[in-house]
């Protein structure tokens, strides 16, 4: 009895040492250096984990550079509502544009250390993009804060859901508002991350196609992004690929965002990959950007972006690089 009694002792402290020396080995390094080109600091209500809390998730997901971008609207919380919604699809309560989000941005990564500072770049998004007051917003923010903005957007232009809850005129690639911001963006040399829905919800037609291509058309200087690709919900193009090797054939200006849905719903479906993306990608290696998407709250931030790592594989190892960390850096003005 006193033998077992022993036997149970030493090897409980087996086991407590070797818990113990495993504490104190070094994490096993990400697959992947990743640049996280599509983040929203704040969310639909301009709430945040902070910054600590993001430079915790970078660490962990292997993330070592990222854009910051506020959210450029607020979703109201109506009189009646007994729950306060804070995410664009909780309810039919509406949204309204929110300039106050870029100085909030600005005051988060301003408070940080220069180290960290160095890893952020952040982007101007709070104004209503079918005012053509909305170059003012972006002249101010560059006046404020000299040689601290390094893009535009996610500029909300057409957006299913979004755009029919927010107060005002449906935003479109074509007015002259967005028109006066790509110009702006080209004299300082800002990259334009652009959200325009490639055509409605349902249809399975490219219906508003025309609007993004006469905007990067006719804008030839203006680095734009396309997030998402042009998808959202229940978007679906059966030639979307096909589109889209056309259109970056065509405009030496155009970088695809993979960002949010598109993964899921045409990517890796069903967590299968698809493999006419990975030809695409092959094909213009240095024209595509991942991104988390993340609004404001970052538990999921690293099973988010890791999920790219199905792609990645896929790919050469040069084209990954690139697609993971490069091809967003280059975008951006020199510092």
């Amino acid at each position: 009895m006193h033998s077992r009694r022993t036997f149970h002792r030493f090897s409980l402290l087996l086991l407590l040492a070797a818990a113990a020396a495993a504490a104190d080995l070094p994490k096993a390094a990400p697959k992947y250096e990743i640049v996280d080109g599509h983040l929203h600091f704040l969310s639909f209500v301009q709430e945040t984990d902070g910054m600590d809390a993001f430079f915790k998730a970078m660490e962990d997901t292997g993330v070592v550079e990222s854009a910051v971008i506020g959210m450029p609207v607020v979703k109201k919380w109506d009189e009646g509502d007994a729950r306060r919604p804070t995410y664009y699809l909780d309810n039919d309560a509406r949204t309204y544009w929110y300039s106050a989000t870029d100085f909030l941005v600005a005051r988060a990564v301003l408070d940080l250390p220069k180290e960290k500072q160095a890893r952020l770049h952040p982007f101007i998004c709070g104004f209503n993009s079918a005012d053509r007051n909305a170059v003012d917003h972006v002249e101010r923010m560059l006046a404020a804060y000299p040689n601290f903005w390094q893009g535009i957007g996610e500029v909300f232009l057409r957006h299913d859901d979004l755009t029919a809850l927010t107060y005002g005129d449906v935003p479109r690639a074509t007015s002259k508002a967005f028109g006066r911001l790509l110009d702006l963006a080209a004299a300082r040399g800002l990259p334009v991350l652009v959200h325009s829905n490639i055509g409605p919800a349902w249809l399975e037609q490219p219906e508003y196609l025309g609007e993004i291509e006469s905007a990067i058309q006719t804008h030839p200087r203006t680095r734009m992004i396309w997030a998402h690709a042009g998808i959202s919900r229940r978007i679906v193009i059966p030639n979307h690929t096909e589109i889209l090797r056309r259109m970056l054939g065509q405009y030496p200006n155009l970088t695809i965002d993979l960002s949010w849905v598109i993964f899921e719903q045409e990517i890796a479906p069903g967590g299968v990959l698809d493999r006419r993306w990975v030809s695409l990608i092959e094909e213009y290696p240095g024209r595509f950007v991942i991104g988390s998407d993340t609004v404001g709250f970052f538990e999921q931030y690293k099973p988010t972006l890791q999920r790219y790592y199905l792609l990645l594989d896929a790919l050469q190892p040069g084209t990954a690089r690139k697609v993971a960390h490069d091809n967003f850096l280059a975008l951006l003005p020199a510092r």
